[in-house]
């Protein structure tokens, strides 16, 4: 028997075995290598060095396709992680990395490289290869990269770049919300007409709710007598991976648990909208809010009502999104608790809200400024 902690064994033929790790293959499992010897000391030698060895040079990379291991990452994280991120990393490699990266060994793709890599993106990085990719784009590349190298460490097959080293400039987008007056005559609008995806609209400008989370809200969480809504799920349409990519491009709706455990949240709703939405209420648990029914309403469809409403409002056309920068934005200028704001928006921390609202309105600006005057 050989002594715990160590892989040395007597053989049948008078010999000693030594058995070590020599690497491991990418599917995880273990690849060994014997060395042999007539005694046991002079195994127990032989394995000393070579694990001196092998610390030594553990960053040393075997030859293999960065393609393969890409490939094997896939496979990996495809049953930990919901479809709509798997067809997110799927796209960007599919689209991105594996042209780019994948016909590359493992051992070429260097900080050097890496940073080659990064100025083309920025230069021609666009999937028709003409005009130059955003900065958020690139920073998902790099994330993707970021993931398979530690994917590759767990494996003892190193990239010998380090991704953290790449520091990108992050873009600082100016948020874009309702003016006050075009706000107050979207509400009167709303108010004044009869229909379930007004009332969606309306609720989305009161609570900040997503347009993938009020489209999977249901009469059986929202609460009336209380006047809370309970976001429990989301709804997205997505590439569907089940079709050949020869019958072209495949999308279904799914509705799922929302991105994070943050977004499972309880929003209070002001009186007002309190009051409206239980003078509707009847539908069965299981309807959707804005059909009152077992038929859905999908996001696509939902931003186009809300344009239609735009255009005959004669307000500047602007994305369903806006609607929960709005609400966010009013908050902070009426003081609201950022923590509150925080939890009510679904964010993981309160860094977060304020560095998305920590620019305020035209309006806010103008009253800070009038407090100057003599």
């Amino acid at each position: 028997m050989p002594r715990r902690g160590e892989n040395i064994y007597k053989r049948k033929d008078g010999r000693w075995e030594g058995r070590y790790i020599r690497d491991y293959d990418l599917s995880g499992k273990a690849r060994y290598g014997y060395l042999y010897a007539k005694t046991y000391m002079e195994v127990k030698s032989k394995l000393h060095t070579v694990k001196f060895e092998k610390n030594k040079y553990k960053d040393l990379i075997t030859e293999i396709r960065f393609s393969e291991m890409l490939d094997q990452w896939l496979l990996n994280i495809k049953p930990q992680i919901k479809d709509s991120s798997y067809i997110k990393y799927y796209n960007i490699i599919k689209n991105h990395i594996r042209p780019d990266l994948g016909n590359l060994t493992v051992a070429e793709i260097t900080n050097s490289k890496l940073e080659d890599y990064v100025r083309y993106l920025f230069e021609y990085g666009k999937k028709n290869g003409h005009g130059n990719m955003a900065p958020k784009s690139v920073k998902d590349i790099l994330a993707v990269v970021k993931l398979v190298q530690e994917f590759g460490i767990r494996r003892n097959c190193h990239l010998p770049c380090r991704v953290q080293n790449i520091r990108i400039k992050s873009e600082v987008k100016d948020i874009t919300i309702l003016n006050l007056p075009d706000q107050k005559r979207l509400e009167r609008y709303l108010l004044s007409q009869d229909n379930r995806v007004c009332d969606g609209i309306l609720l989305s400008l009161y609570s900040g709710i997503r347009i993938g989370e009020l489209c999977a809200l249901r009469w059986g969480n929202i609460l009336c007598e209380d006047g809370i809504i309970q976001i429990r799920c989301t709804m997205q349409r997505i590439q569907s991976l089940d079709e050949p990519e020869t019958a072209g491009p495949r999308t279904k709706i799914l509705i799922s648990t929302p991105k994070s455990k943050c977004s499972n949240r309880d929003i209070p709703l002001p009186d007002f909208l309190k009051k409206h939405i239980k003078d509707i209420s009847g539908p069965a648990p299981s309807c959707f809010f804005l059909t009152g029914s077992e038929q859905y309403v999908e996001p696509r469809c939902m931003s186009n009502q809300l344009k239609n409403i735009l255009k005959i409002l004669n307000i500047p056309d602007v994305n369903f999104h806006v609607l929960r920068h709005t609400f966010a934005t009013r908050c902070i200028e009426n003081n609201f608790d950022i923590k509150a704001l925080s939890e009510i928006l679904g964010h993981s921390s309160v860094n977060i809200t304020l560095n998305r609202y920590v620019h305020t309105s035209l309006e806010q600006k103008r009253r800070n400024m009038k407090k100057l005057n003599l």
